[in-house]
């Protein structure tokens, strides 16, 4: 991207910001391959190999079986019978993730983490004197692979969601450039389950709705998007039209994360919901991890087949800093609420009260943003 490039492209006159998102290759799992040479070109996954274990990342060997991260590791291993399952080691991983930070600090002032392993850089300014965000995401990798001996992709854009849609298009080692003229384009080739803030839910109901790319979601006018996604609607016009105004903050500090799942059938029995919540917790705690986030306080929400719906909260002593630890605190939120006379069709769970919160990120921005009920981790 150069200065000069088409400013209509991007939806306002204001100047064409250029935007770097990086995201390492199988972070922990890359982690663990570098520092143990027998498990190079083997399937590996990070996290517990225990009945009730979690994957908490799988490498690249490891996914061509299916194995991805929060899948229990019972199913993980019955996909890949040869997967490696190693422990995780949170403090590596947090100590090479502010090695990065620092390079990064090297080509830009603005920058926003989203977890350990990817972030949000405004190069607009040209910091490091390359010409060019793509010459500075070039050197950025470059950088990593050097100083880390790990691998890093790339997307380069005039805004943050085609940035991250780029960084995962030539994964892994990769790096996609994507400048204003082609952003529309771009976006309206892919289908709507890769779009970055729409969730398996809210793709399923877009596909009933014969909504299947971003070309069948751009050709749908804000009338018929008001009647079926309501104050989605001009975020969901936005992006299907490459506009995405939300700038890259560097000073928002991170006050919780959660995960929520709706059921199609209602959940009667304890087992059932039982079964849920550990998978909400599962994934919940990914993300916590992934940013390295330990927090004191957990919340449960529950909505019933009535629509009713309540949360009930429990904070502890220390921070929480396990999957297992999370779902024991979820278990004795949930307890006295069991056995339940009527249907379960919501179930959520929330971390908050963290340790460090000024220096953690989240992945907001100013401007135009994806609303809550979409951003649903699940």
């Amino acid at each position: 991207m150069k200065d000069g490039d088409d400013q209509a492209a991007v939806g306002c006159d204001a100047p064409v910001r250029k935007i770097i998102h990086v995201d390492m290759d199988a972070f922990y799992a890359s982690v663990e391959q570098r520092d143990n040479p027998a498990l190079r070109g083997k399937p590996v996954a990070v996290g517990g190999s225990s009945r009730r274990g979690v994957v908490a990342a799988a490498s690249y060997e490891a996914r061509k079986f299916g194995v991805r991260s929060a899948m229990p590791s019972i199913t993980a291993k019955r996909q890949c019978p040869d997967l490696i399952f190693v422990p995780h080691r949170f403090d590596v991983y947090r100590d090479i993730s502010h090695q990065i930070r620092a390079i990064f600090s090297d080509y830009a002032d603005e920058v926003e983490p989203l977890s350990l392993d990817e972030a949000y850089l405004d190069v607009t300014q040209d910091k490091a004197e390359l010409g060019s965000a793509t010459a500075t995401a070039r050197r950025i990798r470059e950088r990593i692979r050097a100083e880390t001996g790990l691998t890093a992709s790339a997307g380069v854009s005039y805004n943050k969601f085609i940035a991250k849609l780029a960084s995962d298009q030539n994964k892994p080692d990769g790096m996609t450039v994507i400048p204003p003229g082609r952003g529309a384009a771009f976006v309206q080739a892919l289908s709507i389950r890769r779009f970055h803030g729409i969730g398996p839910v809210t793709a399923a109901k877009m596909e009933g709705l014969g909504v299947y790319s971003g070309a069948d979601l751009a050709a749908k006018d804000m009338d018929w998007l008001i009647r079926h996604f309501g104050n989605s609607a001009e975020w969901l016009h936005n992006l299907a039209r490459g506009i995405d105004h939300r700038r890259v903050k560097s000073d928002r500090p991170l006050k919780s994360l959660g995960g929520e799942r709706t059921f199609f059938n209602d959940l009667m029995t304890d087992t059932e919901i039982r079964e849920a919540l550990a998978h909400v917790c599962a994934v919940v705690w990914d993300r916590a991890a992934k940013k390295g986030a330990r927090g004191r306080t957990v919340t449960l929400k529950l909505r019933y087949d009535d629509f009713r719906t309540i949360t009930r909260a429990k904070s502890v002593p220390f921070p929480i800093i396990d999957g297992a630890a999370l779902l024991a605190a979820g278990e004795a939120i949930l307890a006295p609420l069991l056995p339940t006379e009527r249907g379960i069709r919501l179930l959520g769970i929330t971390l908050s009260k963290f340790e460090g919160e000024s220096e953690a990120k989240d992945d907001g921005g100013s401007g135009t943003s994806a609303p809550a009920d979409l951003l649903s981790l699940i």
